[in-house]
């Protein structure tokens, strides 16, 4: 008996771990219970009485790779490169995956609170990497401010520039972090005057 349920147990195991990687490499239509069965080296009739239908197990796949999940490396307040370095390693490693699920969450509604939950991690991420520049700012500022961050720092930001523009790394990673700093400075200074116009201002007219 021990044996058999050992054996179930891995069977379990063999045909989650290949459905989770199957929804990594295929659009949500390609996922079929065929391959699953195929790659776990058992048989559709096995796979629904364990799982009951596709759906089960896809939501079950899901919660695999919710579970799985990769974190994000601690990085030093306020240190833009190390940010940007981060939420890129974090990008390299399952960007794909979560542009897939982007990608299915309005014809699977079950995405929709592993998304939501991953959405606002994003947000408490960037509210802690970027305390103090988002801190700095006139109180005015810091909700555009803010916005802007989660934006500069967005799984999308990264596959225009990786996928679509076939930067390197460095170059996009590079290009981010402009964008960072070139929002941080422009709401730095919302509603502050320069020194330059200030000068300009007391300069007689010709």
């Amino acid at each position: 008996m021990k044996l058999r349920a050992a054996k179930m147990a891995e069977t379990r195991a063999r045909i989650l771990g290949c459905a989770a990687n199957l929804y990594m490499e295929r659009s949500i239509d390609d996922f079929t219970l065929e391959e699953v069965a195929r790659r776990a080296g058992t048989t559709v009739q096995t796979i629904l009485r364990i799982h009951g239908s596709r759906d089960q197990l896809f939501i079950a796949a899901l919660d695999k790779l919710a579970r799985i999940g990769v974190p994000l490396k601690p990085t030093p307040a306020g240190d833009v490169a190390a940010a940007v370095g981060a939420i890129f390693d974090l990008y390299e490693t399952i960007g794909d995956m979560i542009l897939q699920w982007l990608g299915d969450e309005r014809r699977r509604p079950e995405l929709k609170k592993t998304l939501d939950v991953g959405r606002a991690d994003h947000r408490d991420w960037v509210r802690l990497a970027f305390a103090p520049q988002v801190e700095a700012c006139a109180k005015t500022a810091r909700a555009r401010l803010f916005n802007a961050l989660v934006v500069a720092t967005d799984v999308y930001v990264w596959s225009k520039l990786r996928k679509d523009n076939g930067l390197a790394r460095p170059e996009a990673e590079a290009v981010v972090r402009d964008m960072i700093e070139a929002v941080v400075e422009r709401q730095m200074n919302h509603g502050k005057v320069s020194l330059a116009e200030l000068v300009g201002r007391r300069q007689p007219s010709a």
